[in-house]
């Protein structure tokens, strides 16, 4: 398993997250299977969200009930959640922040959180009361770092007005079809051309300028939620051609290929998985240690419908 440093806190992480927005429904021995392959794969980072699971902290509640984790373990992995969606309206009030992370280390079985995400944007957000609840958190040891997901930088720049801890993450969504982030930088000034719109303020070269990792999640899917392009013959037919030419060199699968296509770029962009297969989480990692050439990674990007100018 490939791993990063986190540029402005200096600790290691798994290229490779696992996601468990999926697991509400699993038995205590599939989460635990699930978990265990994770792990075996050299996976450190564990994904959660107050609202996965279809009520408020129920699969980290699964989590927490399928999977005990000695004191030593615990030190081994890092569990990240985040906040901030409540039903019909954003919220990143310092009360909903204070109590959703309670909520969260209770259902989660924890003492910390070692990453709080602030979920997607909150217009009416009073930065002063965000950092109010992060140095509350961060002082009683039940967060020790923070980040957003799905933030632009100029969101990002107002929160720093006033939180004082760095935001070490932003998790975004990204794969080799829905590649807006990367897209719009190489058809920059192309005019006519709809993948020059730029969709997110510059969010790329703003991450690795300040230091911010960025977590890939959807890293299958065709669009929002438009199903996996992975097989998808008729609509991706000529990547499909390409994932199997790559993967047979390389000797993983397409799957994995397509984590190492994300994996490559030299952001450092980490890869959330959302399966519930232990044998996905396998082929993931494997790709995670794949280098693709420049020649193999643009192919990809070519055979997803992208445009060299």
């Amino acid at each position: 398993m490939r791993t990063f440093k986190v540029p402005q806190a200096g600790f290691e992480v798994s290229s490779v997250v696992l996601g468990l927005m999926r697991i509400a429904k699993m038995s205590d021995v599939e989460i635990r299977s699930l978990y265990d392959a994770a792990r075996e794969a050299g996976i450190t980072m564990i994904d959660h969200a107050d609202i996965y699971g279809g009520e408020r902290h129920k699969c980290e509640a699964r989590f927490g009930e399928a999977v005990t984790l000695s004191p030593n373990e615990r030190t081994e992995i890092q569990i990240q959640s985040k906040v901030g969606i409540r039903p019909g309206f954003f919220d990143f009030s310092a009360e909903h922040i204070l109590r959703t992370v309670d909520e969260s280390l209770k259902a989660l079985r924890t003492e910390y959180l070692d990453v709080l995400l602030l979920h997607r944007p909150d217009t009416l957000v009073e930065p002063e009361e965000v950092a109010d609840a992060f140095d509350t958190l961060h002082q009683a040891g039940k967060v020790r770092h923070f980040g957003v997901s799905n933030q632009t930088p100029g969101q990002i720049e107002l929160l720093k007005t006033a939180v004082r801890q760095p935001l070490l993450f932003n998790q975004v969504q990204l794969s080799i079809t829905h590649a807006n982030l990367i897209a719009q930088g190489i058809a920059a000034n192309m005019d006519g051309l709809d993948q020059s719109i730029s969709r997110d303020v510059g969010l790329l070269d703003y991450s690795r300028l300040k230091g911010m990792m960025l977590q890939a999640w959807s890293p299958f899917q065709k669009g929002f939620f438009d199903g996996v392009f992975i097989g998808d013959r008729k609509e991706y037919a000529e990547l499909n051609t390409a994932l199997d030419d790559i993967s047979a060199k390389h000797g993983v699968t397409p799957t994995g290929i397509a984590v190492a296509w994300i994996v490559r770029h030299p952001a450092n962009i980490q890869v959330v998985l959302g399966t519930t297969k232990p044998s996905r989480v396998a082929d993931c990692a494997a790709g995670s240690e794949v280098q693709l050439s420049r020649e193999d990674w643009y192919r990809l990007f070519s055979a997803a419908g992208h445009k060299l100018p």
